[in-house]
């Protein structure tokens, strides 16, 4: 599936092009997962830096990802 490909003509270079598809890439599947893309980013970095196991990379997908509900207080 080609990702806004007129958007990734201007990212300056392969590198900055590679890491733009990625984010693009990441963003789509949190929308196509029903999750709020900054939410979702904002979670996983701040997991990451907690120490979540490597082995266990399979709950940060977007698809795994548990919104906190906006009911808890």
């Amino acid at each position: 599936m080609a990702l806004t490909r007129k958007n990734a003509l201007f990212a300056g270079n392969e590198i900055g092009a590679e890491n733009w598809a990625m984010l693009a890439s990441l963003i789509a599947t949190c929308k196509m997962s029903g999750v709020n893309p900054v939410d979702y980013i904002a979670n996983t970095l701040r997991s990451i830096l907690d120490g979540h196991p490597k082995s266990r990379i399979e709950d940060l997908m977007p698809w795994r990802f548990n919104q906190p509900s906006s009911l808890a207080a």
